[in-house]
């Protein structure tokens, strides 16, 4: 299991009324084709989601404030199939605190220029929609991906790929917590200094905790587990005398893998990702 399982990426399709409901439901089984595709063909980090259309400023606003509460959401992938006024992305846009993938593609890899007609053209407008929604980004100064490409083409699948494991460790580092032995009190601001500017710009906080907590902690290791732990150690590494069974420094290995456990054990309780020390 990796942190990519913990999440997913939301794939929002904006459109708009004007069209009538046959239209969106075509949208609606062309976007449904094209996550499905997605999901199982371009070996993406994590899982695509599909969420019902954006056709006006409420819904639209709903799925932002949405992904921002949901944690296992780490962005949107938006996809302008028809025409969507960018205004009614305004709202939306300005709460939201997600990364933003805007993915510029059609549904068809070719124009059937034996039959296209305006149906056609009203359906597949991702070229109007997508300048719309490009122009309300540069004006907003919004911070966003796009990808150009067919959406089977694996060079736009590779940069989905990339753009999702970075959106995954943006949101994953919200959720960090780093474990410190030996500093100031916990969760207090003013001496915490460049610990206080990490968690507003990155969102991972690191905080203090006694030695004499990580003692308790390292005591309590059972000479089972250290023994186990040293067994493991004998087989991947090529040990010195000194080491080695009744060698001289034999107590120090001992010592050294029941405050690995114990460290271990330590940040798994307290669900810690990261420790840090300035003994």
């Amino acid at each position: 299991m990796t942190i990519f399982d913990n999440y997913e990426v939301w794939f929002v399709i904006g459109s708009q009324h004007l069209y009538g409901p046959e239209t969106l439901r075509q949208v609606t089984q062309h976007a449904e084709h094209v996550v499905n595709a997605l999901n199982t063909e371009a070996k993406l980090p994590c899982k695509l989601v599909l969420k019902p259309l954006g056709t006006t400023p409420d819904e639209i606003t709903a799925i932002c404030r949405d992904a921002n509460y949901d944690d296992r959401c780490a962005g949107l992938v938006v996809w302008l199939h028809t025409f969507s006024p960018a205004k009614m992305w305004i709202n939306g846009l300005t709460m939201l605190n997600k990364p933003l993938l805007q993915f510029h593609t059609q549904f068809n890899a070719a124009l059937p220029w034996d039959s296209i007609d305006m149906d056609f053209m009203n359906l597949n407008q991702t070229a109007h929609g997508g300048r719309e929604f490009g122009f309300i980004g540069a004006r907003m100064r919004q911070q966003h991906a796009v990808v150009t490409g067919h959406w089977q083409d694996k060079q736009a699948h590779e940069r989905i790929g990339s753009w999702m494991r970075q959106a995954v460790s943006k949101q994953d580092t919200r959720h960090l917590k780093v474990c410190r032995f030996g500093d100031n009190m916990r969760e207090v601001a003013v001496t915490d200094g460049d610990k206080v500017a990490a968690q507003i710009k990155f969102g991972f906080s690191v905080n203090t905790w006694a030695v004499g907590d990580l003692v308790q902690v390292v005591n309590s290791i059972s000479d089972g587990d250290v023994n186990a732990l040293v067994d493991e150690y004998e087989s991947c590494y090529t040990m010195t005398p000194a080491t080695q069974i009744h060698g001289e420094k034999r107590q120090n290995v001992l010592e050294a893998a029941r405050i690995e456990l114990g460290m271990k054990r330590f940040l798994e309780q307290g669900g810690f990702h990261r420790v840090h020390h300035h003994l």
